[in-house]
């Protein structure tokens, strides 16, 4: 999921914060509740639950990948130059691994250890470059009119963050909810046509996919921008609506009930006013490409919340598949996404097609994560 939001972490002048309220879901987010010194907890390599040798390479090259984005980085350019000349044996890897980094254990409010893992794919949906009988849902660029104002030029405790609005006047107003651009369109070019509005929903949750056209060919889109508003998952609004029950919740689910109820859908989907605007991607078949703009590891990728975990940090998760079956493996941080927010929470990126969307859109395990950071490199500043 690659739905970039403001979080608690802002933290501005009253009257200001009020008045983004209204176009970002800043103000909005729950304060976490754990201390700064608890989030970060200082383990021993042995603490580390034992992996493969295989998940060990696999998931070392995934962090490796994530080098080129880092060369300038205060904290990990150092160890990313060392890690190109690292032999890609267990061995070498394990040495280099306890040499040059400390391990974290991630801690949530309440010093609690595990937290929630959840799955994301790239998904593939039939459409059309025009629109026809069948297609007929658009998937848009980025609208000409929508203002993005990066926030951090002002104030810089809010790195990376930005809201997004339209000017109406001399006032920048909240842009469109996804209600609105559904009914009325946007002013933005089409870049494809999709056969049902759920595909579409499911496309802007995942952050990226292929839209395979009639002549077999595949139209890959990823991720441009936002419309600003809060993402609330659809999801939630039919447990709300005692449509399903809580732990019955899966993309399938989902799908299911929208079959079942065509009317119902675009009260469903108004439910979540984030909206996504989408790019042409590159063709090929590495990964899609996550925050950091790298192509993503079918299985060695995750999401995190940044203001836990900075981009390209690399962690030891130990979590199970849907099926109860273990993972247990480092992975890279390499994404974001408009639900993962926590100390002790990512998304794992599974790879793309329909069997890794079964898994994907099945998984909401227990986990527990680690933080594998540079030796006397300062820690980052908790939330």
């Amino acid at each position: 999921m690659t739905i970039p939001r403001l979080t608690a972490a802002c933290r501005l002048p009253a009257a200001l914060l009020m008045g983004l309220a209204l176009l970002t879901s800043c103000a909005v987010s729950p304060q976490r509740a754990s201390a700064p010194g608890n989030t970060y907890v200082k383990a021993a390599w042995t603490a580390l639950p034992a992996v493969s040798d295989a998940d060990l390479q696999a998931g070392f090259a995934a962090w490796r990948s994530s080098c080129p984005r880092l060369k300038t980085d205060t904290t990990w350019a150092s160890t990313c130059t060392a890690a190109a000349t690292v032999d890609t044996t267990p061995a070498a890897i394990r040495q280099f691994l306890q040499e040059r980094l400390d391990v974290y254990a991630l801690r949530a409010a309440g010093n609690r250890a595990d937290g929630l893992i959840t799955g994301y794919y790239e998904p593939i949906y039939p459409g059309s470059l025009t629109r026809t009988a069948q297609a007929t849902v658009p998937v848009y660029g980025v609208p000409g009119d929508m203002v993005s104002v990066q926030l951090d030029s002002l104030y810089p405790e809010l790195k990376g963050k930005r809201l997004r609005g339209r000017v109406e006047g001399r006032v920048l107003k909240p842009y469109d909810d996804a209600a609105t651009i559904a009914a009325q369109g946007v002013k933005a070019p089409v870049l494809a046509w999709l056969t049902h509005p759920m595909d579409l929903q499911f496309l802007q949750i995942q952050g990226s996919g292929r839209i395979v056209l009639a002549d077999g060919r595949h139209l890959r889109i990823a991720y441009a921008d936002q419309n600003g508003h809060p993402y609330r998952p659809i999801g939630r609004w039919l447990v709300e609506q005692g449509e399903l029950k809580k732990d019955d919740v899966t993309m399938d689910a989902i799908r299911a009930w929208a079959i079942a109820h065509p009317a119902r859908v675009p009260e469903l989907l108004a439910s979540n006013p984030s909206y996504v605007f989408f790019t042409k991607g590159p063709d090929g078949d590495e990964g899609p490409r996550g925050s950091l703009n790298v192509p993503l590891t079918a299985g060695y990728s995750v999401a995190v919340d940044r203001n836990v975990v900075p981009l390209g940090s690399l962690l030891w998760l130990s979590t199970t598949r849907p099926d109860g079956s273990a993972v247990v493996r480092p992975v890279a941080a390499q994404d974001t996404g408009g639900a993962i927010a926590g100390e002790v929470r990512a998304d794992l990126f599974w790879g793309t097609g329909d069997a890794a969307g079964k898994l994907a859109g099945d998984m909401k395990q227990k986990g527990f994560i680690w933080m594998l950071w540079p030796k006397g490199a300062a820690l980052p500043k908790a939330p």
